[in-house]
Order: C-alpha cells, then structure tokens, then sequence
C-alpha cells in the first residue's frame, strides 16, 4: 500500500495539480513570442573587433577549454627613418568553438588590446554541431550588438588620465 492511502494516490495528485495549472491563465511570457529583458552587459556571445586583435596569444592560452584557434603570419613594415623594416603580426585565423566555450569570460578579461567584447545576443543556435565554430568574420559581425561601455559616474574620482591632464594644463 502506498503512503498516501491507495494505490496510485501520488499519481492522482499529480494530475490534479497539472490539471489546474493548465487551466488556470498563465500571466507568464513565453520567449519564442516575447524576447526577454536582459540585463545590461549580459554575457551571450563573444565579439571580435579584428582591428585591435595583435596576435598576442594572451586569450588563446588563457582559455581553460582551449577553444580559441588563431594562426598568423609576419609581415614587414617600413617605417621612415629607421634602420630596417619592422615587423608585425597579422591576423589570419581566428575562431571560437562555441561548442566546448564554458563562457566564461577569461579571454575578453586577459586581451589587454580591448578586442573582444561580450555582445547580449543569445540566438545563434545551429542545426550542425559543427556550426558553433565561428570565424573571424562570423565574431566580427557581434561587434554591432555590443551596448556601450557604462557612463562614469559624475560624483565618482575622475580617471587618473584626467587628473594628469588636468595637472599638466594647471603647470602650463
């Protein structure tokens, strides 16, 4: 015998419970039909502004998943005036497998050139596993959604910048 009296008791009570939440009308708003209210800087997918990207490795070998791919190359640069040509690197490949990503944030926190960015969206869902990897041009089009920076704030210290320059003008 069942705790509950008779058999199958708790199955009854169940269903009592899921008839009167079916019946009931639901205030709640369902995401396919109304797009959620994220929060402001919300983590969803990660931008890639390419421009600022040095090819420094920090946020490949920063990643605990190891889901950033990049290669480059060396190209050499002359500079007028100087001895001999300099070289830099640049950016041929860079992908992020959004399949093993945890989100966790580390690269855009260790890329000290400010070339990744976390960007609110959430729907790029894909038919094919293999579709999570996204090139450098796939990241570079999230550069669009991601919301400015917040604004300082007025009765805060200004920033060290603006205390050295306030101080140079003041010795001028």
């Amino acid at each position: 015998m069942s705790a509950g009296g008779f058999p199958g008791s708790g199955l009854a009570k169940g269903l009592a419970v899921t008839l009167k939440t079916m019946t009931r009308r639901s205030t709640t708003q369902q995401y396919p039909d109304v797009a959620p209210e994220l929060p402001p800087r919300s983590r969803g997918v990660i931008a890639l502004l390419a421009e600022n990207c040095t090819v420094c490795m920090l946020c490949s070998r920063e990643c605990p998943d190891w889901c950033i791919y990049i290669d480059s190359h060396k190209e050499e640069v002359l500079v007028p005036g100087a001895a001999r040509p300099r070289q830099r690197n640049v950016l041929d490949r860079f992908d992020i497998d959004f399949s093993l990503c945890m989100y966790c944030g580390i690269c855009i926190e260790a890329c000290p050139f400010d070339a990744l960015y976390w960007s609110p969206e959430f729907e790029y869902a894909e038919y094919d596993i293999r579709d999570l990897v996204h090139d450098k041009d796939r990241l570079g089009e999230w550069v669009a959604t991601v919301p400015p920076p917040p604004a300082h704030d007025p009765m805060g210290e200004p920033a060290k910048e603006e205390q050295n320059a306030a101080k140079k003008s003041a010795a001028a």
